[in-house]
C-alpha cells in the first residue's frame, strides 16, 4: 500500500518495573500479566439443549520477576517481612519501552505482595549469571 507507515511491534527485553518503594536496577525477565475470566456455563429451562455461557469471577496471574544476583536484598526483604507476618501490600507496573527508551505501554498492578522468592540454582561447573525470581500476587492488572 503507497503511503502506508510501518508499524513495527515492541521487542519484549525493553522494559522497566516499578515497584513503589523499591529500586531493583535490572530485571531478566517478567511474566504473568494478564487477566481471565472464568465461564459459567448455564442451561435454560427453556431450550435443553443450547447452554449459555456467562462471564464469572475475573483473576489475574502472578507475575514472576527474574533478576541477576546483585548485593540488594530490598526484594527478598519485602517477602521476609510477609514470612514474618508483616504483609506490605503496594502497586506497580511493567513498563515496556520502544528503542528510545521511551514509555509506550504500561501494566499497572495493584495490592500486590510477593507469594514466593527462589535463590539461584548454583553450578560450580557453570559460567552463567546467578538469577533469583520473585514471584507477585495481585488482586488487580490493567494494561494502560
Amino acid at each position: 500500500m503507497p503511503g502506508a507507515t510501518r508499524i513495527d511491534p515492541y521487542k519484549n527485553f525493553r522494559f522497566r518495573v516499578e515497584i513503589q518503594g523499591f529500586q531493583q536496577a535490572a530485571f531478566r525477565e517478567c511474566s504473568g500479566l494478564g487477566s481471565q475470566i472464568d465461564v459459567i456455563e448455564y442451561r435454560d429451562g427453556s431450550d435443553p439443549v443450547a447452554v449459555r455461557k456467562l462471564p464469572g469471577r475475573v483473576s489475574y496471574p502472578d507475575i514472576v520477576l527474574k533478576w541477576g544476583v546483585t548485593s540488594s536484598k530490598d526484594l527478598y526483604n519485602w517477602h521476609l517481612a510477609a514470612i514474618q507476618g508483616q504483609l506490605q501490600r503496594t502497586s506497580g507496573a511493567v513498563i515496556l519501552l520502544d528503542d528510545a527508551g521511551n514509555e509506550q505501554l504500561r501494566w499497572n498492578f495493584y495490592e500486590a505482595w510477593p507469594s514466593k522468592w527462589e535463590g539461584p540454582t548454583l553450578n560450580a561447573m557453570g559460567n552463567e549469571v546467578a538469577i533469583e525470581s520473585l514471584t507477585i500476587t495481585c488482586e488487580r492488572q490493567e494494561q494502560a
